[in-house]
């Protein structure tokens, strides 16, 4: 007897993220997709339909059995990209200093595209353990961050990971930038 999840055929697993994030609005409504992203985000159970649409085909493995690990927060992440609730801010915050790298760097981004308010966090970030989480954070900071943190970004010009010294030179550029227009 085969017990493996049958997912709903209207699913659209192989889809694009933002395409199956798309397909969970026009099925659900933005809001309630929105506050089941932040419901996987918290690392609790949204419902099978909702884990395929965040998580696609990746997701039909986690309803087989395999280990859930950091995945469905990553998902719930990774769809407030695409849909906004403001009632999500506060789980996008707590979700940078997630145990998970991977849930740390999306929620970076997410406090990136979505402005919200988040320097003493992003500052930490900055050196974390992970260069992409270091270089997620940078960008943001970048947006967000005042005169005094051009000496955080300016730490990141030597960082251990070739991969952060030149996200952290955009992000000096980006700093100064916006300081400069804002002080005209």
């Amino acid at each position: 007897m085969d017990n493996k999840f049958s997912p709903n055929p209207a699913i659209p697993l192989d889809l694009p993220t933002g395409e199956r994030i798309a397909a969970a609005v026009e099925h659900y409504g933005e809001q309630d997709v929105a506050l089941n992203a932040v419901t996987l985000l918290r690392g609790e159970n949204a419902g099978k339909d909702f884990l395929l649409y965040a998580g696609g085909r990746h997701g039909l493995g986690i309803l087989d059995g395999a280990p859930t690990l950091y995945w469905p927060a990553l998902w719930g992440a990774r769809a407030l990209l695409h849909v906004w609730d403001d009632s999500a801010a506060p789980a996008v915050i707590t979700g940078l200093g997630d145990q998970a790298w991977r849930v740390r760097e999306m929620c970076a981004r997410v406090v990136l595209l979505r402005d919200l308010p988040a320097v003493p966090e992003l500052v930490r970030l900055t050196t974390d353990q992970n260069a992409r989480v270091r270089a997620a954070a940078l960008r943001a900071l970048a947006a967000q961050g005042s005169a005094e943190h051009q000496a955080v970004i300016a730490r990141r010009f030597s960082d251990p990971d070739k991969s952060v010294r030149p996200v952290a030179q955009q992000a000096r550029d980006t700093l100064a930038a916006r300081l400069a227009a804002a002080s005209e």
